[in-house]
């Protein structure tokens, strides 16, 4: 068995892998990532498409060329990459961490640390999660597996194509199987607004003229051995209209209906979840109430840009390094409030800058961002358009808290009206 010694250990090795174990050897400690595939760069590697960068790089890349610039740091930093290697187990206690790990090259590992950084990501949701009813036959995929069946593999999953749900992959693979010369008859979505950005909005469905349902769903899958259409139903009211149905012939149905943060490993290692995002419930200095064990990126809360994940992960690994250093701040609760379906993280430090990332839970032009402490605001922000699939951020620095009181639970509320 390979045993070996680290300050700490970051699993997982896309954007928010990566950006974190480079913050934390630019701090002087020992680090090494685990990645269970055989790659460096995660999901990014098939993302072929433009967009990405802009925030963190100030240049409009590509998924793999954003990863290749997180590549190469790791790469010339000599920090130790474990691929093809699985976690099994995280043990241990806040001052002690064992991750134990096997794969091919190595068999098992035990890796010791004084810290671990979970970074795995996120998953999509399938047939299975939303239930949609039917016959199972081949051809329904997620839009992120199609993706790689296209952009990997050469493979093009079908021809006439329903994409059910409006997430920002979905509608980008209503467009890169439109370009590739398949027919996308519609893309139907449960909420009467997209799910997705904007931008994918314009440039994936309206540049191509591809028909966005909003208020609908899926009511029914059909086919024996291969998807040969879809039953289309409204929602009046919430409920489904089956008088109002109607058929579209396809041999290939999509799923983009949300991601879920990918934390089995969480669980197992005994790290509290949040009910809000699926992720680990963490301080205002990203570490969960394990001590020791801090978690940044989609495995933490789905984002909606690979910018924001690398900067999370990059402030994650600035605190693992005062973590490892001993330092400590005071810090006090912080909630969602009215209209507001999540924020995070879920404590403040007012003596530190503190980034909070949150999602409405309306949509709403001309709306304002309020933050009180003990129902007084500190902060405001007008914000021209919230809705549901575009993150909020927001910076408080120490100059924006007030005297707070010592023994006062000096609790935080974020509300959007």
């Amino acid at each position: 068995m390979v045993e070996k010694n680290y300050d700490a250990v970051v699993i997982g090795c896309g954007a928010a892998g990566m950006a974190a174990a480079l913050a934390v050897h630019e701090g002087g400690r020992r680090v090494a990532i685990v990645e269970r595939e055989n790659f460096l760069g995660g999901i990014l590697m098939q993302c072929i498409h433009n967009g990405f960068g802009l925030h963190e790089f100030g240049a409009d890349l590509t998924g793999p060329e954003f990863a290749e610039r997180l590549i190469s740091g790791v790469l010339g930093a000599g920090i130790d990459v474990y691929l093809d290697t699985t976690v099994l187990d995280i043990s241990g206690n806040g001052s002690s961490h064992v991750v134990t790990a096997c794969g091919k090259k190595h068999g098992v590992i035990r890796l010791n640390c004084r810290a671990v950084v979970l970074a795995m990501g996120c998953r999509e949701r399938n047939r299975g999660n939303v239930a949609i009813a039917g016959t199972r036959p081949a051809g329904v995929f997620t839009a992120g597996l199609a993706q790689r069946l296209i952009n990997i593999d050469g493979y093009l999953p079908g021809r006439r194509v329903v994409v059910v749900g409006s997430g920002d992959i979905g509608l980008i693979m209503a467009r890169r199987l439109t370009l590739v010369g398949a027919q996308v008859l519609a893309v139907i979505e449960i909420m009467p607004y997209p799910s997705g950005l904007e931008r994918n909005i314009s440039q994936c469905l309206n540049d191509f003229s591809i028909p966005l349902y909003l208020s609908y769903v899926v009511s029914r899958i059909t086919g024996r051995d291969r998807v040969d259409g879809v039953e289309v139903t409204p929602l009046v009211d919430g409920a489904p209209d089956y008088a109002k149905s109607f058929r579209l012939d396809c041999d290939t149905v999509l799923l983009s209906v949300g991601l879920i943060p990918e934390n089995e490993l969480s669980r197992k290692a005994g790290v509290p979840l949040s009910d809000d995002t699926g992720g680990p419930c963490v301080d205002a200095n990203l570490m969960s109430t394990s001590p020791g064990i801090f978690a940044c990126g989609n495995v933490l809360h789905v984002h909606d840009l690979v910018d924001y994940v690398a900067e999370e992960a990059r402030r994650c690994g600035e605190a693992v390094n005062r973590y490892l250093s001993g330092e400590s701040a005071k810090q006090f609760r912080l909630i969602a409030g009215a209209n507001v379906r999540s924020v995070t993280p879920n404590f403040y430090a007012p003596q530190q800058d503190n980034v909070l990332y949150m999602r409405s839970l309306i949509v709403k032009n001309d709306a304002v961002l309020s933050l009180q402490i003990g129902g007084v605001e500190i902060k405001k922000r007008k914000l021209p358009h919230v809705q549901p699939s575009e993150m909020i951020r927001i910076n408080l620095r120490p100059a924006d808290f007030p005297a707070l009181s010592d023994d006062g639970e000096n609790l935080m509320e974020v509300a959007i009206r």
